[in-house]
């Protein structure tokens, strides 16, 4: 076992995991599941009858309200999105929504990334208000818009709140605020993503409408009494493809409601009942709808929506969402596709920079003696234990620091931040200064790690926001050492020991009997993601054969309970000796057309 890695057996409770067999789920499936906390049968039920219900989220039915009236007055409503794919999908969902449910002045605006930066800023409200609008919609940002809110309410508009990051200290002073964080809120999801918000606004929305009488209750009326009785309620479970999409893409943590949301969602796009530009999207990928699952929306349909808010503009991305038109979706569709290879381009440049300036910072550590050669990657990586990261260079894009800081998390398995240079607007003109996009690890809350920070370092934080595992900050260049020092103390401070160590929880051992095809079709029917990590479990093989493909890339031929099975473990190029503890996933292969059981090797004991 590696120096900086910690494996671990999850473990699980017998009692929940018999109530599962009960109810007729299969015994390996029923101990997965008990060993991610799911306790009795109605966690793992998908109807949609068991979602928790819109009333219990603190502000929904005020926003109902507000929306209502909005429709009824035909008042001119603005949406302002956020510019990664979960707020491109919730600007779609709201724009789709708000007119199946008879809005007809509905328009959006999405932030630059690098212009504007994020939220609602004063600057965004004035542009809003010089658009005509009445009403301004937050989707997945707002919650720490203060300064935007005040401006929104000065010009005259009605402001709603949808979001779902922490809020900082101060709430704004929005007509309604809908978010689970916030304080009061009773609603039992703290995990819903920004779409998964206004979904839940548009489902009370509906539901207060239906209480006003504008929609037929009973489907079964006979015709005579349907001609003159209101119109049938919309469907809004049409909108739950791209909800299962930015819920994902957020990586969000998958607790019961949202594995809800994210199932019902894939069942319609593996159905084909999904909006054209999605369509559009799985076909630039190479991806059959049917093969739908949580891998396909997070690693190939949403990083080509998020690449437009990275490198140009996220209103390609919400176009593509909100088309009707074969052609243009598809026009639109390959358009993300183009930039997103560019995103890849730029990231693989920025990364291998990243990559030298992290080594350095990690030998100034391990030897101080200056003028040695720096070591190879994979050696240093195992003779140190970093408290955390943070990485800059004058070169660095700012629009693909995330991505980055996610591959050197993974790497050191420390909180990291990747900085590059920006810009921000004052009311003394323009000041130069570096933004910062930040991953995490097990333990340790990032947006609560920048909250103390910003209370112990007071002024070096200019802005910050975000979640448990990704945050974001600004701060002045000359700050970047004493924001590193203060996180790295944090670090020590919270993360002890496990500082710099990569905690591995596997299943355990695979039975014999269920390795096999029918054993990998079952794990990948569920829904797995953050929070709800897809089964790994841990055994001694025996290795056939070995070789490198792509470069760096370890192929295996194994023998597995008697049985010889191929097997990659990705981004590995160190040859294992005969008989090694290996842990790893089931997956289907289906090269050459014909179904195989195939391991992908995790790490190794």
């Amino acid at each position: 076992m590696s120096a900086n890695q910690i494996i671990r057996e999850r473990v699980f409770n017998p009692r929940a995991s018999w109530l599962l067999e009960q109810a007729q789920v299969h015994p390996l499936l029923a101990k997965l599941l008990a060993s991610r906390e799911v306790q009795n049968p109605d966690e793992i039920s998908v109807d949609l009858d068991k979602l928790l219900p819109p009333q219990t989220l603190l502000g929904a039915h005020q926003a109902a309200i507000l929306l209502y009236t909005a429709i009824k007055e035909d008042l001119s409503i603005c949406i302002v999105a956020d510019y990664d794919c979960d707020g491109a999908t919730a600007c779609a969902v709201a724009m789709r929504g708000l007119r199946m449910l008879g809005a007809s002045k509905v328009t959006y605006l999405v932030p630059d990334r690098v212009v504007d930066g994020y939220g609602l800023t004063a600057e965004i409200s004035k542009r809003v208000a010089a658009t005509g609008a009445q009403i301004l919609i937050t989707v997945d940002n707002g919650i720490a818009s203060v300064e935007g809110v005040r401006v929104a309410k000065e010009l005259g508009l009605k402001v709603l709140i949808t979001d779902h990051h922490l809020p900082g200290p101060e709430m704004p002073a929005a007509d309604v605020v809908v978010n689970p964080n916030q304080p009061g809120c009773t609603f039992e999801s703290k995990n819903l993503s920004g779409v998964g918000v206004i979904f839940y606004v548009l489902l009370s929305l509906r539901a207060f409408m239906r209480e006003c009488g504008e929609f037929k209750v009973n489907q079964s009326d006979p015709p005579f009494l349907q001609l003159s009785s209101p119109p049938a309620q919309p469907k809004l479970d049409t909108l739950l493809p791209l909800v299962a999409l930015g819920s994902v893409a957020d990586v969000v943590r998958l607790d019961a409601n949202n594995r809800r949301l994210v199932e019902q969602g894939l069942r319609r796009i593996r159905g084909g009942q999904m909006p054209v530009g999605l369509k559009s999207l799985f076909e630039v990928c190479g991806v059959d709808p049917k093969s739908a699952n949580t891998q396909v929306l997070g690693f190939s349909i949403g990083p080509r929506i998020n690449a437009a808010g990275r490198l140009s503009d996220m209103t390609i991305g919400i176009e593509c969402l909100l088309s009707e038109s074969e052609q243009s979706s598809l026009k639109l569709a390959q358009q993300l596709h183009h930039i997103n290879q560019e995103r890849r381009l730029i990231e693989s440049q920025m990364l291998e920079e990243a990559w030298s300036i992290a080594q350095l910072k990690i030998l100034d550590q391990t030897n101080p003696i200056s003028g040695e050669e720096p070591p190879n990657l994979e050696p240093l990586q195992s003779k140190t234990s970093q408290l955390a990261l943070c990485v800059y260079d004058d070169h660095f894009h700012e629009g693909v620091v995330g991505i980055v800081a996610s591959r050197i998390k993974e790497r050191f398995h420390c909180p990291t931040f990747v900085f590059a240079p920006s810009q921000m607007q004052t009311e003394h003109g323009v000041v130069q200064i570096i933004k910062g996009s930040g991953r995490s690890v097990k333990g340790f809350h990032l947006r609560d790690a920048l909250d103390l920070i910003s209370k112990n370092c007071p002024g070096v934080l200019i802005k910050f926001g975000g979640h448990a595992m990704a945050a974001g900050c600004s701060l002045l260049k000359d700050n970047l050492s004493t924001f590193e020092a203060s996180l790295c103390n944090v670090a020590k401070e919270w993360l002890g020991v496990s500082a710099g160590c990569k905690l591995i929880l596997t299943d355990g051992s695979l039975p014999r009997d269920y390795l096999c095809l029918q054993t990998a079709a079952l794990l990948q029917a569920q829904v797995w993601g953050q929070g709800f990590e897809t089964p790994q479990f841990c055994d001694t093989v025996h290795v056939l054969r070995q070789r490198i493909v792509g470069g760096k890339h370890l192929s295996l031929r194994v023998r597995l309970h008697e049985q010889e099975l191929d097997a990659i473990w990705f981004n590995h190029s160190e040859s294992l000796a005969s008989k090694v503890q290996l842990v790893y996933r089931l997956e289907t292969d289906y090269w050459s057309g014909v179904p195989k059981l195939k391991l992908h090797i995790q790490a190794q004991v």
